[in-house]
């Protein structure tokens, strides 16, 4: 199920760390941070990309010693090419670099550069570095004004001020960008010494930065490399492949198998984000490949007619009859096109076959629950309850639960779901409203009623409006 309107979203962070993020050592290239910070990121939810890119970043965790740390990879819904980290919790990666790389190995390389951050802790010594700038900043600040206030006094020229203050400004600012591009260049060594030690090549990884200089050549040659956040992308590419091809693993290609999860992967992004006419170009009807087939299927239910979507996603399923994936599809798109009860079945097989069901399993509850069939309530209870121990940041599966409690009729509950659904959304005042209602129908002291209890305490973070 891929979800990109009101997705399930990370945790907004305070407004010091949005800034972070604008300045932040982990971005590949600067394509333009999405500019909804308050309102979350436009972030994309999907079982079968998320289990790929658990695939592609647990070996190389685990080389980085971070494995035990839970990190996540976040898609961004953004066409740009671009990956970062924000905190040592989550990778950030846009849907135009899944598209765009066209092999495992080069977004396997991204990935591997993100890490290299993470692992080198660069975002708590950039922190580092910028409270030592703003604490130069101030300094320099104050030593301007004293000079333009003692030129003043003396009939002097006020510019000399004003260039005091300036220049050490200027110096600050160029002493961080040269701290950034040296993180940037110790990741790039880092993810080059995690896929060796995993057995893998950093070609992909040097062809991506390749791709992305020779995109930025023209552009790049009018430009300061000392006001840069990043090394210039002739220097970088060229130092980058000076280090991969040392390793044994150069010329190692990606297995068959996942190649073929790869375009499916990209198939599936392009026939959800994409125009059906975009996706119709991109994957022909001559092009009998799964993925082409996939990506056709995606945008016919998407763009024009259920009845022949269904028959292509059967012709998807009977060509791996054990692929989760293509189950889910099914039931999605007939959910999505007003037939919830035909899409229970393929959804619960959907459930049975996939590794990390729980996107499924909110998927298959929210048909049972469209169904208006009071007996499926408690199935749909047990799958949400399922579903967020896994999920516990899950507005939209929080929105289903207490609609499935409102059917068994138990109120308090379902006031209680409610509540952190708007919890989740940032909806504080609602939330306080919610839960308050929930607690005088739930026994005191009961784990519920705890819960109830902090959501009409908590407080907002700073920067938020309690509305």
């Amino acid at each position: 199920m891929i979800d990109n309107g009101t997705p399930i979203r990370a945790r907004r962070p305070a407004p010091a760390a949005r800034a972070l993020a604008l300045l932040t050592a982990g971005a590949i290239v600067a394509a333009g941070f999405p500019a909804q910070a308050q309102q979350g990121l436009p972030l994309i939810r999907d079982a079968e990309i998320e289990q790929l890119l658990r695939v592609y970043t647990q070996p190389i965790l685990r080389a980085a010693g971070l494995a035990q740390q839970n990190i996540q990879v976040v898609i961004i819904s953004d066409r740009g090419f671009n990956a970062f980290v924000m905190d040592g919790r989550r990778i950030f990666v846009n849907a135009g670099a899944l598209i765009d790389a066209q092999s495992p190995n080069e977004i396997i390389g991204v990935l591997a550069h993100e890490t290299g951050h993470i692992a080198g802790g660069h975002l708590s010594r950039l922190r580092e570095q910028l409270a030592a700038a703003q604490t130069q900043s101030i300094i320099a600040l104050l030593l301007g004004v004293g000079a333009m206030v003692a030129g003043a006094r003396s009939g002097g020229n006020a510019q000399i001020g004003t260039a005091a203050i300036m220049a050490p400004q200027e110096s600050i600012r160029r002493s961080l960008l040269a701290y950034q591009r040296s993180q940037e260049e110790q990741a790039d060594r880092a993810g080059v010494k995690f896929l060796t030690a995993t057995g893998q090549s950093a070609k992909g990884m040097h062809d991506t930065f390749k791709r992305l200089s020779d995109q930025m050549l023209f552009t790049s040659r009018y430009v300061d490399p000392y006001v840069q956040s990043h090394p210039m992308p002739a220097e970088r590419v060229a130092a980058l492949e000076g280090i991969a091809k040392t390793s044994p693993f150069w010329g190692k290609k990606d297995s068959a198998d996942l190649q073929l999860r790869h375009d499916l992967m990209r198939a599936k992004l392009s026939g959800f984000l994409e125009r059906g006419d975009s996706v119709a170009r991109r994957f022909p009807a001559s092009d009998t490949s799964l993925p082409a087939r996939y990506a056709r299927a995606i945008a016919t239910y998407r763009h024009s007619d259920l009845r022949l979507a269904i028959a292509q996603i059967d012709g998807l399923i009977q060509t791996q009859p054990e692929n989760p994936y293509f189950h889910e599809l099914k039931g999605q798109a007939q959910l999505e096109g007003g037939h919830p009860a035909e899409a229970i079945a393929p959804l619960r097989r959907a459930v049975q076959l996939a590794s990390h069901p729980e996107l499924i399993q909110i998927l298959l509850a929210q048909a049972l629950i469209a169904t208006n069939n009071n007996k499926y309530a408690e199935e749909a209870v047990t799958l949400l309850r399922n579903a967020l121990n896994r999920e516990p940041e899950a507005p939209a599966a929080y929105t289903q639960l207490a609609m499935a409690y409102g059917r068994k009729g138990d109120i308090a509950q379902a006031d209680l779901a409610s509540a952190q659904a708007a919890f989740l959304r940032g909806d504080l005042k609602t939330a306080r409203q919610l839960a308050a209602r929930a607690k005088t129908r739930l026994p005191v002291g009961s784990p519920a009623w705890v819960k109830a209890d902090d959501l009409v305490n908590v407080k907002p973070l700073a920067g938020e409006k309690s509305n």
